[in-house]
C-alpha cells in the first residue's frame, strides 16, 4: 500500500507544470517562476531599504595588487569530436520545444509616428512579419492562447510594446528529456576522454 501511495505521488508531481511567466512593459522586465498555480517573483531584485542609523565608515585598508589572472588559453579541439555532442544538443532541442507550452501569449505593439502615409507602411510591414513569424511559433511551441494587437498612435514619440508570456512544461516531461539527453552527452563526453587518453598514453610510449 505504501508503495502505491509514493507511486501516486511521483505520478502528480511529474504532472504540475513548470514554468516563468515573464512580462516586459513601461516599467522594464519582469519574471515569476510559476509551480503549478502558485506565482514567485523573481525579477527584477527590490531594493534593500536603508538602514536609518548609518554606521560609521572605517578608514579604507590599501588594497593590495592583485596578480593579474591568466588568460584562457582558446586552442580548438577537434571537430570530429565535437559533432556527436552537436547532434545530442540538436535533438534535446527538437524534443523540448513541442513540450513546451506557451500558456498565454500577449504582444500589444504601438506604432508611433506623425506621418499618416508612412505610419500605413509601417504598420502593414508590421503585420506581414507578425504573419510570418506566429506559424514558425506555433511549429515550435504549443501557444494555447494568443493575443497580438498592433495600433497605431500620431501623438506618440515613440514605437512601444507591450509583452507578457506564460510558459511551462510539465515536470514530469523536463525530467525525462533531462534524463534521456543527459545519459547520451555523458555518453559522448566519456567516449571524447576515452579517446584523448588512448592517444596520450600512444604519445607518452613513443617518447
Amino acid at each position: 500500500m505504501t508503495w502505491l501511495i509514493i507511486l501516486a505521488v511521483i505520478i502528480l508531481i511529474c504532472l504540475i507544470p513548470l514554468g516563468v511567466r515573464a512580462v516586459y512593459n513601461s516599467d522594464g522586465f519582469k519574471l515569476w517562476l510559476l509551480i503549478g498555480p502558485v506565482k514567485i517573483f523573481l525579477l527584477p531584485k527590490k531594493k534593500k531599504e536603508e538602514k536609518q542609523e548609518e554606521k560609521p565608515k572605517k578608514a579604507a585598508k590599501p588594497q593590495e595588487k592583485k596578480a593579474a589572472p591568466k588568460e584562457e588559453k582558446k586552442e580548438g579541439g577537434s571537430l570530429l569530436d565535437f559533432l556527436p555532442l552537436l547532434d545530442v544538443a540538436k535533438g534535446l532541442l527538437g524534443s523540448f520545444f513541442r513540450k513546451i507550452r506557451i500558456r498565454r501569449l500577449e504582444v500589444m505593439l504601438t506604432l508611433a509616428g506623425d506621418d499618416p502615409c508612412d505610419l500605413a507602411v509601417n504598420y502593414g510591414k508590421t503585420w506581414a512579419a507578425t504573419g510570418s513569424i506566429i506559424p514558425i511559433l506555433e511549429e515550435l511551441f504549443v501557444i494555447k492562447k494568443r493575443d497580438v494587437q498592433i495600433n497605431c498612435d500620431f501623438t506618440a514619440q515613440e514605437t512601444k510594446i507591450y509583452a507578457a508570456a506564460d510558459i511551462t512544461i510539465l515536470i514530469g516531461r523536463l525530467l525525462g528529456l533531462v534524463g534521456k539527453y543527459g545519459y547520451l552527452g555523458l555518453r559522448e563526453f566519456l567516449k571524447i576522454r576515452k579517446k584523448r587518453k588512448g592517444e596520450h598514453n600512444n604519445e607518452s610510449k613513443s617518447s
